[in-house]
């Protein structure tokens, strides 16, 4: 081989080896979290600073991965709960989630109204019912709040929730799910989500990844 040759193919190999670098360390970066203006976000897409894994003692395993949070399937309830204070009204949270595994709910968000305590469920009793447990003693299947939607698994769908001095209000994607006026209603949660309280994320044997997890305070 000539000197010429040798050179040209060092050059190719050194160039190819630069290309897969960079390629591994663009797989390898974690995206940056995508939150409205004004809000804070309540995940820094590298760990679980600010939150702690809910002992249900169900629980499947809970890590950080790529820019999300990952919530393995259990044998009941699996999720976080936040460890820092949290407001009670007048909020606003939104995150992105997606069902990999699993036909239950994949978005279990129990939060504070005033003194008490609700949970917004998506995709549970075997995967179409969206709505509020419990209302008046009613679980989400139960009560007005009630909708069947299709969720179709890997697909990320964007959730908010806002609570006011008078409704609770829910949107997935651009749509309005749950528009409740609880004034003189009884909010509760079931027992199974007790330790999601004050504010906790949980799924019911259902592998989810959450990601872009935002707070909004002090909204009407």
């Amino acid at each position: 081989m000539s000197y010429k040759n040798l050179i040209v193919l060092v050059l190719i190999v050194l160039g190819a080896c630069s290309s897969g670098k960079k390629a591994d360390e663009k797989q390898n970066q974690i995206p940056e979290q995508q939150i409205p203006e004004g809000a804070q976000s309540l995940f820094d897409g590298n760990t679980l600073e600010g939150w702690e894994i809910t002992n249900f003692g169900t629980q499947g395993p809970v890590r950080v991965s790529g820019g999300k949070i990952i919530i393995s399937m259990g044998d009941g309830c699996s999720g976080i709960n936040h460890t820092a204070d949290f407001p009670k009204v007048n909020y606003e949270v939104g995150l992105e989630a997606r069902k990999t595994s699993g036909n239950d709910f994949f978005c279990g968000l129990t939060f504070p109204v005033n003194e008490r305590f609700c949970s917004l469920i998506v995709g549970g009793w075997g995967g179409p019912v969206v709505g509020l447990s419990t209302i008046d003693g009613l679980d989400a299947s139960e009560n007005e709040t009630k909708i069947l939607k299709n969720f179709e698994k890997d697909r990320w769908y964007s959730i908010r929730l806002k609570v006011n001095d008078k409704k609770i209000k829910v949107w997935i994607d651009d749509d309005v799910v749950v528009d409740f006026d609880y004034s003189e209603r009884e909010l509760g949660i079931r027992p199974e989500v007790r330790l999601s309280r004050p504010f906790g994320l949980c799924t019911w044997m259902t592998t989810a990844e959450i990601r872009n997890f935002w707070l909004r305070e002090n909204t009407q």
